[in-house]
């Protein structure tokens, strides 16, 4: 054997036994359910309708944030003070604001969220139809050669020479 292949099984042995040590470093334990399984099932079902502030596009139930670990434990927490589903939205939202929630309430403050989209859609297909109708104008306008300029441009190319 020679001592490039001796160096190689040894360092495989050595990268084996370290990521073998680091592997439950990594590993986290797994968040404990209530003991109160209605409970976990009101809660679930408040997440759900409720957005992660740190994923924004996830709901707190699915998140694995640090932030919606402690809004999931806050809304454990009303939940446990016999706080309605409205009751603990409505906290949710004094505290976080309307972006809380999933499909926030239609009112003046977020009429921005609710018809924002729908409204530079609008824009835009009015931005493309103004563009269409300008670029249309133009082609429109552009003169069209006489039978007699067409034929100079023709003795023009045939011959080279430039005006």
């Amino acid at each position: 054997m020679n001592l490039q292949s001796v160096f190689l099984k040894w360092l495989c042995v050595a990268s084996w036994l370290l990521l073998s040590c680091l592997a439950p470093l990594q590993a986290k334990e797994a968040a404990l359910l209530a003991e109160d399984p209605v409970l976990e099932k009101r809660l679930i079902h408040i997440s759900e309708e409720l957005r992660c502030l740190v994923c924004q596009n996830e709901s707190l139930a699915s998140s694995r944030a640090e932030l919606a670990n402690d809004l999931r434990e806050e809304v454990r927490k009303l939940i446990r003070e016999d706080k309605s589903d409205l009751q603990i939205k409505e906290y949710l939202v004094t505290r976080y604001g309307d972006f809380v929630l999933y499909k926030p309430e239609v009112k003046p403050l977020t009429w921005v969220l609710w018809f924002g989209p729908f409204l530079l859609l609008l824009l835009a297909l009015m931005g493309m139809a103004y563009y269409l109708r300008q670029r249309q104008g133009a082609q429109k306008g552009s003169p069209v050669l006489s039978d007699e300029d067409r034929r100079k441009v023709q003795e023009i190319l045939k011959s080279g020479d430039a005006p």
